[in-house]
């Protein structure tokens, strides 16, 4: 194929086998990771020498052919060893599958995928903290646009070789409009921040970024909407992304349960301790579910993109959310006072869940969305 960058693979990478494989590596060096604040550039090594980071891509474009439900269970697995690991790397899947998702409805972003494929390209997500609102100025100059902002949660930074980030350009007949691209990461201009001091997932390396100065071209506008208004784009972006981020959640509250049974086997008689464990085990259930139902909403990118599917996918990662921070709760009342010490394991991966709570949007802003697109009201 003319222009084609990287060879097509002959056959699909296994990613769950591979993820299964790596995770106890990834567990050893886990504690100290958190309780230095280091990024977890072991694991990213890893990652990358095992070409997991082109893994999502299709294999006609030269990547390892995983599907969406592959992705997801990948991250779960990793996340039994690492959480940090875990989340940090699902920032990086989920641009991919997403960007993905867009290929295959028609967008013309080939040519990314295929330099994911060809140099196991690092990507790093703004998203989380621009979401709909964006931040930063994109000042329009000849042949496209000066870009200046600060950016937060950027998780993977030190290994970020490709910024995927907005900022807004003031348009004079369509208002505030957040654009949409890449910045490489060895562009003149950009910084990492060495900022990320953190309740947990301290080893996801979510610095601080700021942009300053830096050109990005018109060609490389990816997207273009209205500032502050739901798009089309969030439609996909919250279909495909959110099962990949909470799979990981869910991996790491599961890390927890054996912790947690191996200290309640000296009270297993205990009719406290066997109502506590069955509590933590419904807790599980619900967020296993949860998770699965945000999976078969993304159906292997076999979608049509739509507020009603959207406003599910929402509704489902809020009850994720609830079940993964209420098993880890349990998890901790089963251990009883050990958990309070660090050298249970326990204690990190309370912390590490923590995050659950924060990508956008917090419940009550979950709920307020579905809610007004149930009335029929706009969404934000």
């Amino acid at each position: 194929m003319p222009g084609q960058r990287g060879t097509p693979m002959s056959t699909r990478i296994d990613v769950v086998a591979i993820a299964r494989e790596l995770a106890p590596g990834f567990a050893e060096r886990a504690a100290a990771c958190d309780q230095t604040d280091a990024f977890v550039a072991e694991s990213y090594a890893n990652l990358k020498k095992r070409k997991l980071f082109s893994s999502g891509v299709p294999l006609e474009l030269g990547g390892g052919g995983a599907t969406h439900r592959e992705l997801c269970a990948m991250l779960r697995e990793i996340a039994h060893g690492c959480a940090s690991s875990a989340l940090a790397f699902s920032m990086h899947t989920h641009l991919v599958a997403t960007t993905v998702c867009r290929w295959k409805h028609g967008a013309t972003v080939e040519a990314l995928l295929r330099r994911i494929a060809a140099e196991e390209l690092v990507l790093v997500s703004t998203g989380g903290s621009d979401f709909v609102d964006s931040s930063g100025t994109a000042e329009k100059v000849d042949g496209g646009y000066r870009i200046n902002a600060r950016k937060i949660f950027c998780s993977g930074a030190p290994a970020g070789q490709l910024l995927m980030t907005s900022a807004i350009a003031e348009d004079p007949q369509a208002g505030p409009t957040v654009l949409h691209f890449g910045v490489p990461f060895n562009a003149n201009g950009v910084k990492v921040h060495d900022n990320w001091r953190t309740l947990g997932m301290r080893g996801t390396g979510s610095h601080d970024v700021t942009i300053e100065g830096v050109f990005v071209p018109e060609a490389s506008i990816g997207v273009r909407r209205p500032r502050g208004k739901w798009h089309i784009f969030w439609d996909v972006v919250s279909t495909v992304a959110w099962p990949l981020v909470y799979s990981a959640y869910l991996g790491a509250a599961e890390a927890a349960r054996p912790i947690a049974l191996r200290q309640a086997a000296r009270r297993r008689d205990d009719p406290t301790v066997q109502q506590l464990v069955g509590e933590m085990d419904a807790q599980y259930a619900a967020a296993r579910l949860a998770v699965e139902a945000m999976i078969a909403l993304a159906n292997d990118y076999d979608f049509e993109p739509a507020l009603d599917r959207t406003r599910e996918a929402y509704l489902y990662k809020g009850l994720a959310t609830r079940g993964v921070l209420g098993a880890m709760e349990r998890a901790l009342e089963v251990c009883g006072g050990s958990s309070y010490f660090r050298a249970n394991g326990i204690e990190r991966l309370f912390r590490d869940v923590q995050g659950a709570r924060f990508h956008p949007w917090p419940e009550h802003k979950q709920h307020a969305f579905a809610g007004r697109i149930a009335l029929g009201v706009d969404p934000v």
